[in-house]
């Protein structure tokens, strides 16, 4: 038997499973249009609340790590990266009340790594 085998399925052969009764749907189907970007609009709002309250939380405890780390007299570039990590999160939570969340999101990110880079110089 040489060849390529038939590509085509037979009619009778599904590819995708019935849905049985037994399972709940996570997401009907059925829901009007207005249901569904409220949907999206809630879900929207929450990421923004949280990308504002995350990046404002990281950005006061680099703003305090700052101030603890100047009261140990610990070096220049350790309070250096606490407050431009602070900043860069500050930046954050602006990005994120903007509603540009997945900037947002990097921009913590970043921030967060600066100040993980001047724990560890200290």
């Amino acid at each position: 038997m040489s060849g390529r085998p038939d590509s085509d399925l037979p009619p009778d052969t599904q590819t995708t499973p019935e849905p049985t009764e037994d399972a709940p749907e996570d997401f009907p189907d059925d829901l009007p249009e207005a249901e569904d970007e409220d949907l999206l609009l809630e879900q929207a709002r929450r990421a923004r609340w949280g990308s504002v309250g995350t990046g404002a939380l990281l950005a006061l405890a680099g703003t305090a790590a700052t101030a603890l780390r100047a009261a140990d007299a610990a070096p220049a570039l350790v309070l250096a990266a606490y407050a431009c990590g602070a900043a860069v999160c500050a930046l954050a939570a602006v990005l994120g009340a903007r509603g540009r969340t997945r900037r947002a999101l990097w921009t913590t990110v970043a921030g967060v790594m600066v100040m993980a880079l001047g724990d560890h110089f200290d």
